[in-house]
């Protein structure tokens, strides 16, 4: 039985991890070192030096920033420098209006902003923001996850120790199990998780509004036109793809939509949250039954980022997408049992699927990931699953989950490195 300390822990858990976000979470989270770094200088800066971490760049290369009809990270510190506001954390840019946009593209022309790879450091969510003027200068540097601002003592171990990637990052005060989270979802008052239709509230009015524009790679649109019915039919299928990928078409085409993300990723948020939230409705399930649906998944994908990373060479769609499998499967009527069969049948599946960083085409992934999630909810209901005779599943579904994780944070390291080099030569022949 989960003590109440227990339930508390993972209550704050959850409330850490699972929270608005405008935009890509990585240009946001440099927008918003800079709104701080601005407000401690006292003035607007004249110029502003950038020194980010491989996987910050890769993530903020190719994404739209909200509001702008651009891409990239100088317009997102052009803006967190003239209007962003640190206390809105990863909403940091919600007060832009047309006019702080013309102002943000002048700043750019003016060429004040110098971006550069940090080097000497592990960190993969590394952030230093240097902002100058009148021959004064201030710095605030974020690491560990998007919104955590470190010391310069933090600073200087990050620097020393180079060995150590999470210096900066602050540690949960409790390590999940699957047992414990299924337990949780299950058994904690309604009272107390009913927060998370939140999540089902901003994922899907992202889904809605998203097909009011032509976002991205339209892809959620493209999935419910008359063709695509002809090829998937007008099913519950269909519409789980539909209402994910147009949430992500939306966020990664520059929407100005807020999101509810999880452990950073705004990606993973909608990917925990539309694929359940439809089932559910089209499943005629109770509301009580979609919340522990919800909290199931949400947390499922807060478990795996515990031993993953915020950042990893691993796509997130993986995570998030075996949390909404987890979430149908007991929407299905699936017990503990075949929830973990699930989990199971995900990671031998989708295991290797990359991050090549934040962009338009990241729905195309969300569609792979949230297939995978239905297909395995529904090998589970039938009593299959991938045995520890095949590849990296174990017998234990904690144990498959840490070879999942193990793979993406270490093994696929030299894959991260290789990713960020062709995507900056590019960058560079451009």
């Amino acid at each position: 039985m989960m003590t109440k300390e227990t339930r508390c822990q993972i209550l704050d858990l959850i409330h850490k991890e699972v929270v608005p976000a405008i935009g890509c979470t990585e240009p946001m989270a440099v927008a918003l070192c800079t709104a701080r770094a601005t407000e401690l200088l006292g003035c607007r800066p004249e110029h502003i030096s950038l020194y980010l971490s491989a996987n910050i760049l890769k993530n903020a290369m190719g994404v739209g920033i909200p509001g702008t009809g651009m891409v990239g990270l100088p317009i997102a510190v052009a803006l967190g420098a003239l209007i962003g506001k640190s206390e809105y954390k990863l909403e940091v840019l919600k007060d832009l209006t047309p006019e702080a946009l013309e102002e943000g593209k002048k700043y750019i022309a003016e060429n004040r902003i110098v971006i550069q790879k940090k080097t000497g450091i592990e960190e993969k969510l590394y952030i230093e923001v240097c902002c100058e003027a009148g021959g004064r200068s201030q710095t605030a540097v974020i690491a560990g996850s998007h919104t955590h601002f470190i010391t310069d003592e933090e600073k200087e171990m990050l620097s020393q120790d180079s060995s150590s990637s999470t210096v900066a990052a602050q540690p949960s005060p409790i390590q999940l199990t699957m047992q414990m989270v299924y337990e949780f979802a299950m058994n904690a008052p309604l009272s107390e998780i009913c927060f998370i239709l939140e999540a089902r509230d901003l994922n899907m009015r992202a889904a809605e509004l998203s097909v009011k524009g032509n976002y991205g790679h339209c892809l959620g649109k493209t999935i419910d036109r008359p063709l695509s019915h002809g090829i998937f039919g007008n099913s519950i299928f269909s519409h789980i793809i539909s209402k994910t990928a147009s949430a992500c078409d939306a966020r990664m085409g520059g929407a100005m939509i807020p999101v509810m993300s999880n452990s950073g990723s705004g990606n993973q948020g909608i990917c925990a949250t539309n694929p359940v939230a439809v089932f559910a409705t089209e499943n005629e399930n109770t509301e009580e039954e979609l919340i522990r649906a919800l909290i199931l998944s949400h947390l499922t994908a807060i478990y795996i980022k515990q031993s993953l990373g915020t950042l990893s060479a691993l796509c997130g769609c993986v995570v998030a997408s075996i949390g909404s499998s987890c979430g149908i499967t007991y929407l299905m009527g699936g017990d503990y049992e075949r929830v973990c069969r699930s989990v199971k049948n995900m990671i031998a599946n989708l295991t290797g699927m990359i991050c090549d960083g934040a962009k338009p085409s990241c729905s195309l992934k969300i569609c792979s990931g949230v297939s995978t999630a239905l297909l395995s909810s529904l090998l589970s209901m039938e009593g299959r699953c991938v045995t520890a005779a095949e590849g990296i599943i174990d017998n234990d579904v904690d144990r498959s989950i840490h070879n999942l994780t193990s793979i993406g944070a270490d093994a696929m390291r030299e894959t991260d490195n290789m990713v960020l080099d062709i995507m900056t030569g590019k960058a560079a022949k451009d």
